[in-house]
């Protein structure tokens, strides 16, 4: 996922999961509810994906500290890990409307087309596997997929390229569709032929 030495866990005082979300660029992400992640039938098949599993669930769940692992590949798998049950929560019931309040709020911004006036937008994955692509925006006006800005910071600069990218497997190639045929009536009115 996005982490980086210099966001790193040590010294931060609240629950894994919120610093995770609270990063830089993570905007996107919705904070996985807990009972979900202990359900081991959620997790099912995921074990595969990273390496030190056990470890990394206990640093997700807080079960260990972040003082307890140095390790920053620990984290960096922990990240990856949680990218990936985010990608299976989003399509449930809670985690539909968990990002229906983002979607709301335009926490994942907005369409960069002018004629489609501020569109909000979905993020979504190009595909489903980890480290193949970063996350990209879906919108539902004019039906294109964008890549989001760059990460500003409060200076008003740029982030560095690729290094904080989120993956687009936190997201998956299912969400955005799903979303809107969940919530219709969201969906907007498409733009008039040959105006996008």
């Amino acid at each position: 996922m996005a982490y980086n030495e210099d966001s790193s866990a040590s010294g931060h005082d609240e629950p894994w999961i919120q610093w995770f979300c609270g990063l830089k660029g993570h905007e996107m992400f919705c904070q996985v509810e807990r009972a979900y992640i202990e359900d081991g039938f959620n997790l099912y098949g995921l074990r595969a994906c990273v390496s030190n599993f056990s470890d990394c669930l206990d640093l997700i769940l807080d079960r260990i500290g972040p003082e307890d692992s140095d390790d920053s590949h620990l984290t960096q798998s922990a990240c990856t890990l949680y990218g990936l049950i985010h990608a299976r929560y989003i399509v449930t019931t809670h985690g539909l409307d968990s990002m229906y309040n983002k979607y709301a709020a335009k926490e994942f911004g907005t369409c960069p087309l002018v004629q489609c006036n501020g569109q909000p937008v979905l993020p979504v994955g190009l595909r489903d596997e980890i480290g193949v692509d970063t996350a990209k925006i879906f919108c539902p006006k004019c039906k294109s997929v964008y890549q989001p800005p760059p990460i500003r910071s409060r200076s008003g600069h740029s982030s560095g390229g690729g290094g904080g990218a989120v993956d687009g497997a936190a997201f998956g190639t299912t969400f955005p569709h799903l979303f809107l045929m969940t919530f219709n009536n969201l969906v907007p009115d498409p733009l008039p032929p040959g105006s996008g």
